[in-house]
């Protein structure tokens, strides 16, 4: 691993993405196995949340204690980070603490900033920008179902959001087509579409972006969607429903992929809105695996960044 911090994949090389999915599916398998593997004995990780989450808090407390180290739970309530404290007192004092930081937060400048400022490894948890982790998570998935993740083709239906990206970023540094559907006015990031399309370039995979969700979604192998209304986002939940009415991923939408292809989703997911029960309750649907690799890919990061 040549990498110090994991902030978004798009910093990461095709040979780090697949050196950290090998080390999950080796700790899968250990765990499973009941081989215990303490490679972070006497570690501790930071865990600052300024955004909650069910699957980030728990996958990281229960990973560090599997890896033999401790987390700490750090919330907005406990720690202000850039308004009580400076990010770059933060990173400094927590550094003299702890082994590794991993922050779930909104501003990806929040994310930069602790691993500029900070000495110890930093892992992106979440922000609005990306969910790296998460992408990982589901690039093992994938794997485990279809065998292999060069060549097949990954359709992403919804909101260019942070998981739009990390799909960008995952499936372009991976060999992966990667198409995303999005409403119009609700496009990626423009910069993360262009990173994606230069490293799709250096791995010979194909990227598309389009208005039109059937487009993206024929003839897939996988199939993602996220909810339309992320954390902090409430107040356009009505405004949101109107404009992605034809983006959600139901019956008739999800024909459109291959026969065998799988659905993931990253949850919590609201069913009757970007997805119906029909698939993710459905003989396609993963999200119980993947939401599981959580804890292998994260314990994967932590053990290649954070060991001596």
């Amino acid at each position: 691993m040549n990498q110090k911090h994991l902030l978004t994949l798009h910093d990461w090389s095709t040979e780090d993405i697949t050196e950290t999915l090998t080390v999950a599916d080796k700790l899968k398998k250990e765990l499973k196995a009941g081989i215990k593997h303490p490679i972070l004995a006497g570690k501790t990780l930071g865990m600052i949340f300024s955004k909650s989450s069910t699957r980030t808090r728990v996958s990281f407390q229960t990973g560090i204690y599997q890896l033999g180290g401790q987390g700490i739970f750090l919330s907005s309530n406990d720690i202000q980070l850039g308004r009580g404290e400076s990010i770059y007192d933060t990173a400094n004092v927590l550094s003299r603490y702890v082994d590794g930081i991993m922050i779930r937060t909104f501003k990806q400048s929040d994310v930069e900033d602790l691993a500029k400022y900070g000495t110890v490894p930093v892992i992106n948890g979440l922000t609005d920008l990306v969910h790296p982790c998460q992408v990982l998570a589901d690039m093992q998935t994938v794997a485990e179902k279809k065998g292999k993740l060069e060549g097949l083709k990954l359709a992403y239906i919804g909101d260019g959001n942070n998981m739009a990206h990390s799909y960008l970023y995952g499936c372009a540094k991976l060999g992966m087509d990667v198409s995303i559907a999005t409403p119009v006015g609700y496009e990626c990031n423009a910069e993360v579409v262009e990173n994606a399309k230069n490293d799709a370039r250096a791995t010979g995979s194909n990227v598309v972006v389009t208005y039109d969700p059937v487009e993206a979604i024929s003839n897939a192998d996988v199939v993602c969607t996220d909810t339309w209304c992320s954390m902090g986002q409430e107040a356009e939940k009505e405004e949101k429903i109107k404009h992605f009415s034809g983006y959600q991923v139901n019956t008739e939408l999800f024909s459109k992929a291959k026969e065998d292809a799988i659905f993931l989703h990253c949850l919590p997911a609201y069913r009757g809105y970007e997805v119906t029960e029909e698939i993710i309750d459905g003989p396609h649907s993963v999200i119980f695996d993947e939401a599981e690799n959580r804890l292998h890919a994260q314990k994967a990061v932590m053990a290649l960044l954070m060991a001596d």
